[in-house]
């Protein structure tokens, strides 16, 4: 993932670092173990606090600044507006985890940002600290060549984007709108915008 798209032209600009943590490198035994069964029963594991605690605290170093972001289904719904956030943080350190999830002690001792990318189950936290990454990176500027496309994305006004056509002009009966190739910028932009909120009242109530 690092290695590819958005995430490898940052690294190559210089503009993001990444680092990856293993948590059985902070266990403190020689098994590595990071979880554990959870008081007063219940299926699967829970992770420890410990490893997680030296984790985070070996990383952070002496940068209490670095903010940390749990990843977790109890944590406020990730958006386009809380990328923006986690993308003026100078460092981020995210946290994901696996099994049944952490220690409460761990939410009560280091207090991390909680976030969720949706309402669903998923096997562990690797795949939404991805997505959080590659939103965030992308908001980093310079990361992207076109600056201006990062604003026309959808959610970046907190509409959908509007509908977006290439040749040719007629393709099995579809036609392009006649405006998009009438040479008329203001009537383009003003039905672009139409558009983006019409799509935006039919499939996004919310």
């Amino acid at each position: 993932f690092l290695a590819a798209s958005i995430p490898r032209i940052a690294q190559e600009k210089e503009l993001v670092e990444f680092g990856v943590h293993n948590l059985r490198d902070y266990a403190d035994d020689a098994r590595g173990t990071v979880d554990d069964r959870p008081f007063g029963g219940g299926p699967g594991m829970v992770l420890l606090s410990g490893p997680v605690f030296k984790a985070v605290e070996d990383i952070r170093g002496d940068d209490e600044s670095a903010e940390l972001v749990m990843l977790s289904p109890q944590g406020e719904r990730f958006s386009q507006e809380t990328a923006r956030e986690l993308a003026r943080a100078e460092r981020l350190v995210l946290l994901s985890g696996r099994y049944e999830g952490f220690d409460e002690r761990i939410r009560l001792g280091l207090e991390p940002r909680e976030i969720s990318i949706g309402d669903y189950v998923l096997s562990g936290g690797e795949l939404p600290a991805m997505v959080v990454m590659d939103c965030v990176v992308r908001l980093v500027p310079g990361v992207l060549g076109d600056e201006k496309s990062v604003e026309e994305e959808s959610f970046s006004e907190g509409i959908l984007e509007y509908p977006h056509y290439t040749r040719p002009r007629e393709f099995r009966g579809m036609s392009v709108p006649d405006v998009l190739v009438s040479g008329d910028h203001g009537r383009i932009a003003r039905w672009r915008a139409e558009e983006a909120l019409r799509r935006t009242r039919r499939r996004r109530s919310d």
